[in-house]
């Protein structure tokens, strides 16, 4: 059984676990997954506590505490900027959690060309913290967004998300990803699960999974989780 810690937000946690659904559309309904999804909505805010690290690490220990004791064999979290406590989540909790930045850089080796330009439009916190630049620094060139576009686009874009406001969500984001096309990235990364649902909510689901523009993290995620259950 999969166990996904969601509620960061709830919107993301939804959209993964549609994920997980349409990738196994057409089956009878014995043939999805078994999953658990905890909607600990309660966490923290994130890019609020970068400095107050233990208060949000103890939140999402719990959460993931609370998967394990319900017999899930491993744990997805369809959180970018939660994963900046991973180590030390991993250090305490005996069930396998998947490294969402790490799949998205794994993705990224097998379809990119070494140092290549990807961009990455994410909330500030996971900028700031550099879980993606970790893994892609090796082989990539990771670009971000300018400070003002940060702001009036990629922040304003979460938000409108996180309120339901998704069409106007989708004419926010366009700014910055214009940006990041000019500057030659050959991918861009939707480093915040709220941007998927921003980018594609008005697109099938087939135009999202053969994008060749953009790299979905929660999507990724799915597809990892799938192998893994299998």
């Amino acid at each position: 059984m999969i166990g996904i810690l969601g509620g960061m937000g709830t919107q993301a946690g939804l959209d993964f676990c549609s994920k997980l659904a349409k990738l196994n559309r057409g089956k009878a309904d014995q043939k999805y997954p078994l999953f658990i999804l905890y909607n600990k909505a309660n966490i923290p805010d994130r890019k609020q506590n970068l400095k107050k690290y233990k208060k949000v690490l103890n939140s999402l220990v719990e959460g993931c505490r609370f998967l394990q004791k319900s017999k899930c064999k491993f744990i997805s979290i369809p959180c970018n900027t939660a994963h900046y406590w991973y180590k030390d989540i991993k250090k305490i909790i005996n069930i396998p959690i998947l490294n969402m930045p790490e799949i998205v850089y794994l993705n990224a080796k097998k379809n990119c060309k070494k140092n290549s330009k990807i961009g990455l439009l994410a909330t500030d916190a996971t900028i700031k913290t550099g879980i993606y630049n970790y893994y892609f620094k090796k082989k990539f060139k990771l670009v971000s967004p300018t400070k003002n576009l940060q702001i009036k686009s990629v922040n304003k874009s979460i938000r409108l998300v996180k309120m339901g406001r998704t069409k106007e969500a989708e004419k926010a984001i366009k700014p910055a990803v214009n940006y990041l096309i000019k500057l030659n990235c050959k991918k861009i990364i939707l480093g915040c699960t709220e941007l998927p649902i921003a980018i594609f909510a008005y697109k099938s689901f087939k135009k999202a999974k053969l994008s060749k523009k953009f790299m979905d993290p929660n999507l990724l995620l799915a597809e990892a989780s799938m192998r893994k259950y299998k």
